[in-house]
């Protein structure tokens, strides 16, 4: 790290592992200290016919994105090479799968924000802490989709799993090569810096919701719970109330 700036320290060391510090211990201030919060914010009630179409669209397109990450990150380019894939091979599935993700998420991200600005009941209850984690969302796909789209897809191509890989994969085992990422195109360290932001944010945010969703949310983006609702009486004696299905997204 003898050629490296201390800001180039700060943002590919100090930061990453800050950020999942501020991810770890927020969850657990928030579980202990705000519990209602973490679960009372939905807004169907507000607003149901968007959402029923730009929550799962923005989930399926963020599950496929993560994969995709873990795949072409996590994955050492010499793994794939030994199993008889070609790197131009993987450059173009990995680019094809990832516009198909990226579709996904920017026709979600188009309904839901445009939901939460446009709709005055859901943007009322819309705090300070939304509207930053929409900006760094925003960020996060935009330096996402440029390089996936314009330079893997249709572009002359760029192997990421020399620079962004190596330094990430580092990160894990303490020891992060600052000069590979460093040494990548701006819209590759941007989308990274933001990417740990969000990582900070998330427990003071809506993204907690997260974590209150069972497997089978991954098919079914509602939950369903029951609620009392008042009733004639049925019989004499009888407390006139009935149990009803009402679903509600995370």
């Amino acid at each position: 790290m003898s050629n490296t700036s201390a800001w180039q320290i700060f943002v590919w060391v100090a930061l990453p592992y800050l950020a999942l510090g501020i991810f770890v211990v927020g969850h657990i201030w928030r579980w202990r200290y705000d519990q209602f919060g973490w679960t009372s914010r939905s807004t169907q009630l507000q607003e149901r016919r968007l959402l029923k179409w730009g929550s799962p669209i923005f989930h399926y397109g963020t599950f496929g994105a993560i994969a995709g990450h873990v795949i072409g990150v996590l994955i050492p380019e010499r793994w794939t090479r030994a199993i008889g894939i070609p790197e131009s091979v993987y450059r173009w599935f990995s680019a094809s799968a990832g516009t198909l993700a990226a579709v996904l998420i920017i026709a979600g991200v188009v309904i839901l924000a445009g939901r939460r600005l446009v709709v005055p009941r859901v943007r009322a209850t819309t705090s300070p802490v939304d509207y930053i984690t929409l900006v760094l969302l925003l960020v996060i796909i935009l330096t996402g989709v440029v390089p996936t789209i314009f330079v893997n897809l249709l572009g002359h191509g760029y192997d990421y799993r020399t620079t962004v890989a190596p330094w990430f994969r580092g990160l894990f085992s303490g020891s992060p090569d600052v000069t590979a990422i460093a040494s990548a195109p701006i819209v590759y360290q941007v989308h990274a810096a933001s990417a740990w932001l969000i990582w900070a944010i998330w427990p003071f945010s809506r993204l907690v919701h997260a974590w209150s969703a069972p497997l089978w949310y991954l098919w079914r983006p509602y939950i369903v719970y029951r609620s009392r609702e008042a009733t004639p009486p049925a019989e004499p004696g009888t407390s006139g109330r009935r149990w009803r299905k009402i679903g509600v997204p995370y």
